[in-house]
């Protein structure tokens, strides 16, 4: 399939990010590699779902606005983008983010080998104060939604592609089923994540053979508000990553889903903590702030992982896969038993 048709998924939930979603949609209109359409998912907002309905209405037949079909969150709102796509790829794009000119062109690219079943790309952070704060570790801009040191560059297979700024073959979907809710984010709640990386790792299973990439040249920019520039903000990400990593966990079992996290841990964030130091004895600003954040955050992580772990095995923590018995256990694959291993 060398030029498949590719729909935009856009989930979007609140009028405060009104001119972010026109950028985005506007972002998507412009590429150089047209998308076949744009789907705006709106999260259970009627008055936004009106006014969107008013703004993309026959005038812009490539722009389709739907109500999220399923329960409260991006998730199902993403499971309704996919239902409805007309494309053979389905690409994410965050409501506060624009993609570059060739964002598009470059997942397409990817699509030319047979075997690949989702490519993502690289999220650049856009700082509401203009610049990184000092304190703010290149290795935790996973936080704020985006590409953090240690992925390698270049066109690289991965694990997971992120969710904010990805494309899947629609027809993975067929084989998986949609995005697991009960494991990602809900508006303005608890900043909780993974169900990409959920996703993928069950791809993975059900399909030994498929590829997922990552091509750096597929770039976003992606808004980071004020209030996700503070501390308290990133502990508190930091947190609800552990949470969700449990669920993921418990979900394909721990082999897989801390595969990448244990690398990460071991190599990535002590050589984080070790160019701090580096930094503080040189006098350069921020260095001690960063080398703490990260030991914060890796505490934090762990802290919501033990308490997310013990969540699940009790069943007070749940979630379910389209086409699958709500789950608070090992998640089945389709032809593959349940996933083993648990936490650890």
């Amino acid at each position: 399939m060398s030029h498949p048709d590719i729909s935009v998924v856009i989930c979007v939930y609140t009028e405060d990010r009104w001119e972010d979603i026109l950028a985005a949609v506007g972002s998507v209109r412009r590429q150089s590699r047209p998308a076949a359409e744009t789907l705006l998912v709106v999260d259970h907002n009627p008055a936004l779902l009106k006014r969107l309905g008013q703004e993309y209405g026959e005038d812009h037949e490539e722009v389709r606005v739907l109500a999220n079909a399923g329960p409260r969150g991006l998730s199902a709102g993403r499971n309704t983008g996919i239902a409805a796509a007309r494309g053979e790829i389905v690409a994410f794009l965050d409501d506060d983010a624009v993609a570059e000119r060739d964002w598009l062109r470059h997942f397409a690219e990817g699509y030319a080998d047979p075997r690949v079943m989702a490519v993502g790309g690289r999220t650049v952070p856009a700082w509401a104060s203009g610049r990184r704060p000092d304190w703010f570790p290149e290795e935790f801009d996973w936080v704020v939604g985006c590409t953090y040191k240690g992925l390698p560059p270049g066109r690289v297979r991965v694990r997971n592609v992120l969710g904010g700024n990805a494309s899947f073959r629609k027809s993975a979907f067929d084989v998986v089923g949609g995005f697991a809710t009960g494991i990602g984010r809900d508006g303005d709640k608890r900043p909780l994540g993974c169900e990409e990386t959920e996703l993928c790792i069950r791809l993975s299973q059900a399909l030994p053979d498929a590829v997922l990439l990552i091509d750096d040249r597929s770039v976003i920019h992606h808004k980071v508000p004020a209030v996700r520039e503070r501390f308290g903000y990133f502990r508190t990400r930091a947190y609800a990553e552990g949470l969700s990593k449990a669920l993921v966990a418990r979900s394909v079992g721990a082999g897989k889903g801390l595969e990448s996290e244990r690398r990460y841990t071991t190599r990535v964030l002590p050589a984080g903590v070790a160019r701090g130091l580096r930094d503080a004895a040189l006098g350069r600003p921020g260095g001690a702030g960063r080398a703490g954040a990260i030991v914060a955050g890796v505490a934090a992580a762990a802290g919501g992982y033990v308490l997310g772990s013990l969540r699940a095995r009790g069943g007070t923590s749940t979630f379910t896969v389209p086409g699958r018995t709500p789950a608070s256990g090992p998640a089945t694959v389709p032809g593959r038993p349940p996933a083993r291993g648990g936490t650890r």
